[in-house]
């Protein structure tokens, strides 16, 4: 596997070898052995898959407590997939990343705890898929505003974004209750 440096630190694009022939391709996307020796967690605790129609946006969501790593990859269409740093001690705080995922091309974006996440369908529809080192917590659960202009993101919008109520009242990130770090 292809372990690939992000602009922000300890996020990571892993890139798994593909084996192909004429009958399609094949890939594994996750093997313990090789994410230990890559330095990346071989614990993981829950599987999410969640399947948007084009325009949806998800996030940017975080957990106060029992914070979540999270390896995100699409399955099914393409998003645009973000990370913010939420790490009040980081150099790099409020920065954001963001790579595109496609079923087409089984790369995956290692998200460590101590970052925001969110995601813009770009396809028709799209299935994403990602494991967490955390279980989920609902009372844990933060969001901050996904048009926060303090983090700036470049959402590749073609219209008006369709959020979910929760996302709708997401803080800007200098108002959301942040972890300790």
């Amino acid at each position: 596997m292809e372990v690939i440096a992000t602009d922000l630190p300890g996020v990571l694009r892993l890139r798994p070898r593909i084996f192909a022939d004429d009958r399609g391709w094949f890939a594994e996307t996750w093997n313990q052995d090789v994410f230990r020796a890559a330095g990346l967690p071989a614990h993981f605790v829950q599987d999410n898959q969640s399947r948007s129609r084009k325009n949806v946006l998800r996030g940017l969501h975080f957990q106060l407590q029992h914070p979540q790593g999270k390896l995100v990859r699409a399955v099914a269409g393409r998003i645009f997939d973000v990370a913010v740093d939420i790490r009040k001690s980081s150099s790099h705080f409020g920065r954001w990343v963001a790579v595109e995922l496609s079923a087409e091309v089984p790369e995956m974006l290692w998200i460590p705890p101590g970052f925001a996440h969110g995601f813009l369908v770009l396809s028709d529809s799209a299935d994403v898929l990602y494991k967490t080192t955390d279980f989920y917590h609902s009372a844990a659960e933060r969001t901050i505003r996904w048009n926060d202009p303090s983090i700036g993101i470049e959402w590749p919008l073609t219209g008006e974004p369709i959020i979910s109520a929760k996302d709708a009242v997401g803080t800007s990130l200098d108002q959301t209750e942040l972890p300790q770090s």
